[in-house]
């Protein structure tokens, strides 16, 4: 039994390690909503925890796998939105920038539901997170970007929290929907970017790289709470 519980364990780590991207850790999702001054900040890290249980459901929510020729259009976005919690095995692509739109589009759909809405806000704040790290943004090979990556996902981890103040918020507004895709498919472009740059001169993000990535979705998150109306629960 032990033995195949071994194998059960070392199967999950490799799927984990190798088959999605790691992301920015627990302290660094936090300060994007700390600094978008959203009160239920503290609860950002939680859907990297549902992966834990959902693996499927929920892996492909954080991640897209675009090649350096791809191009990140509106209609991209659009198309990932309808595949948001489907948990397709073998959708090896990844749909974070649909699953942005669909939690944005349960929030305001439940928005008279009580806390429980609001957790749908937790998502979006924690996918708007994930769409600025360089590494979620290009395709997720082992050979090339694992080495950087642990590095790369930490690189603020032990700082941040006390340094809310280099995350810097861009002026951003978001009138409708389409507002919102526009600025996912920007963000995401400069971080895909960024991503092959990394790649190409084998480098870890610098600080300064990874605060202006935080910045840009501390920006957008901040921007989605003003878009929703969405005001600090009683």
């Amino acid at each position: 039994m032990k033995k195949v519980f071994f194998g059960f364990l070392v199967m999950f780590l490799f799927v984990s390690c190798f088959g999605s991207a790691m992301a920015w850790h627990d302290r660094t999702h936090i300060a994007v909503g700390i600094a978008a001054k959203f009160d239920q900040s503290y609860n950002l890290a939680a859907p990297d925890v549902a992966k834990l249980k959902a693996y499927h459901v929920e892996d492909y929510n954080h991640w897209v796998n675009n090649e350096e020729k791809d191009e990140i259009s509106p209609e991209l976005v659009r198309g990932q939105i309808q595949k948001y919690n489907l948990g397709i095995e073998g959708e090896e692509k990844g749909h974070l920038y649909g699953a942005i739109v669909a939690a944005v589009r349960a929030y305001r759909d439940e928005s008279g539901a009580g806390k429980f809405a609001t957790y749908h806000l937790v998502y979006a704040g924690h996918y708007i997170g994930d769409l600025s790290m360089p590494l979620h943004n290009i395709v997720n090979s082992p050979l090339d970007t694992l080495p950087n990556h642990y590095d790369n996902d930490h690189i603020l981890e032990n700082e941040i929290t006390n340094n809310i103040s280099k995350i810097k918020l861009f002026p951003m507004t978001i009138k409708n929907e389409e507002d919102l895709i526009q600025n996912i498919a920007l963000i995401a472009r400069k971080a895909k970017d960024l991503g092959y740059k990394l790649l190409k001169e084998r480098r870890n993000m610098t600080k300064e790289e990874a605060y202006q990535q935080i910045s840009q979705s501390a920006s957008l998150f901040k921007a989605v709470l003003e878009y929703v109306g969405y005001s600090k629960t009683p």
